[in-house]
């Protein structure tokens, strides 16, 4: 149970991103546990000069905003603002980016698997008969203080009052003095920039290969659908619930079984609560 609260966290994390891309702007956005292996892998090239991993993805968050915002403003310009099918051509854009990057990874680094060097990887803290990989505490401060950050983020200020209501009502925030397509292109900047920090934890969880974005992708959007598009809170409850759902699964049942744990929760809330658990 412990274990499945502390992945949880991590879930809730990697997912976060996805919830402002999707969950807010509407942006199909399948590419993004692509990004998030990409911020993986640069990470580890900043750990080889001997940069701590969250440090590193801390460094990288400005970068990945600028991708971010590149990515956006290709998507809107040729897709968003001719308006018709922009979701299913969309769709495509993103698919494709996932598969452009996978292969980017594996023509400059190859299929083998990369990891990084920390204290804290390796090293286990004892805790009443059960041993806590320092690694996945970490992970869990790091999800903790990035979810409370948004939080805040989203609900205290202006541009962050202003991407939740973008999804809701455009022409309204029109009226107040706001640009839209820039709180769209500044809001997925902030979901891709969010990636850089998911990656340098994913890598400090575990090894990393090009392809490991196609393991994520059924969990993010699982925990983006069943915390309710958009909810921050929600996204770490919901990370919470499948985390500790795979642990049980694993538990019962072996390893094969616990990544389709997610698909299946999706499937079951999406067919009872389609607005997901903490949506409204």
């Amino acid at each position: 149970m412990l274990f499945g609260i502390l992945v949880g966290c991590f879930y809730a994390a990697v997912s976060v991103g996805l919830s402002v891309a999707f969950g807010l702007l509407d942006v199909p956005h399948v590419a993004h546990p692509a990004l998030m292996v990409l911020g993986s892998y640069c990470t580890y090239l900043l750990g080889r000069y001997g940069w701590d991993p969250i440090v590193a993805g801390i460094a990288l968050t400005p970068l990945f905003f600028l991708l971010g915002v590149a990515i956006y403003r290709f998507y809107y310009e040729t897709f968003e603002k001719r308006g018709s099918d922009a979701g299913v051509r969309g769709l495509a854009f993103f698919f494709g980016l996932a598969f452009i990057i996978e292969v980017g990874l594996i023509l400059v680094f190859g299929v083998d698997q990369r990891m990084v060097e920390a204290d804290y990887i390796g090293k286990s803290l004892s805790l009443g008969g059960y041993r806590i990989p320092w690694r996945l505490l970490v992970a869990f401060g790091v999800a903790l203080l990035l979810t409370a950050a948004l939080t805040l983020y989203l609900s205290r200020t202006f541009t962050g009052r202003a991407i939740k209501a973008v999804a809701q009502d455009e022409p309204a925030l029109r009226l107040m003095g706001a640009n839209p397509v820039r709180i769209k292109q500044w809001a997925f900047g902030i979901a891709t920039a969010v990636t850089a920090l998911a990656g340098a934890m994913l890598i400090v969880v575990g090894p990393v290969e090009p392809s490991l974005d196609r393991v994520y992708i059924g969990r993010t959007f699982c925990v983006v659908v069943l915390a309710g598009l958009g909810s921050m809170t929600g996204t770490l409850l919901a990370g919470l619930i499948l985390g500790v759902s795979e642990s049980i699964v694993l538990t019962l049942f072996g390893a094969s079984w616990a990544p389709a744990v997610a698909f299946g929760l999706l499937l079951v809330v999406l067919g009872i609560r389609p607005q997901g658990l903490f949506g409204r």
